[in-house]
């Protein structure tokens, strides 16, 4: 048996190449894994459960199934979908794992993150990341109608990638110092995360011992996860 590891596929109406590379991926992949981790930004944006748009039903139908058939499905809030509730989960047959979460992975204990929490660079961001993560905020924005709700992801959609584009490369990506104070503060020598679209191994040393963050990629070109076993683990791509 194996465990499958998936993150930033950013699923969208206007990206249908992405949704088929993804129930391709659930139905020749994913039904034969025992557990399936997606860890954030699956959807590339969030309004609310009560969304009714056709993709995400056909989404939650599918994990569903993939659940039904023993597969444990996993999911870990990210920067677009952090919305997302227990009413969709259990639609979807997903629990939710907070950031931060560390499994035992065939023996080894493994921190799961999102990874947009150890971008500590970003200011801007995390000031952002904390508006919006508070219950009053969150309150306020679910009681809006839906197509206001939509309005206003399409406008932080927007924003999101024309601030993206005036930053400096090493300011998205993660803080060194902060890996390694999050692995230490876990006690793991083993870190999972996505959130950067930079995927690679990266060796380390925690607290004196060797170390490994390994990142998982975005879904455009190509499709990226995580397949872990009792023997090995392994970052896989393939084109889309």
């Amino acid at each position: 048996m194996h465990t499958l590891f998936i993150s930033d596929l950013h699923l969208h109406e206007s990206r249908p190449q992405v949704t088929r590379a993804f129930f391709h991926f659930l139905y020749s992949h994913a039904i034969h894994a025992e557990a399936l981790y997606i860890l954030g930004d699956f959807f590339d944006a969030w309004i609310g459960d009560d969304d009714d748009s056709e993709l995400l039903q056909d989404v939650a139908s599918g994990l569903h199934k993939l659940s039904e058939l023993g597969v444990a499905i996993y999911f870990m809030h990210g920067n677009r979908d952090f919305l997302l509730g227990k009413t969709y989960a259990s639609k979807a047959g997903m629990s939710l794992i907070d950031d931060g979460t560390v499994i035992d992975l065939y023996g080894t204990p493994t921190l799961l993150m999102h990874g947009d929490t150890l971008c500590t660079g970003d200011t801007e961001y995390q000031q952002f990341r904390t508006m919006v993560r508070s219950p009053q905020w969150q309150q306020q924005i679910l009681a809006q109608p839906l197509a206001a709700r939509r309005a206003l992801a399409a406008q932080l959609r927007a924003k999101s990638q024309s601030m993206n584009s005036l930053k400096a490369d090493d300011i998205m990506d993660i803080s060194p110092a902060e890996v390694i104070a999050q692995m230490e503060a876990a006690r793991v020598t083993r870190l999972i995360h996505g959130h950067t679209h930079r995927p690679a191994r990266h060796q380390l040393v925690v607290a004196g011992n060797p170390a490994e963050r390994i990142v998982l990629g975005d879904w455009h070109d190509s499709g990226w996860c995580i397949k872990a076993d009792q023997n090995s683990i392994d970052l896989i791509e393939w084109k889309i």
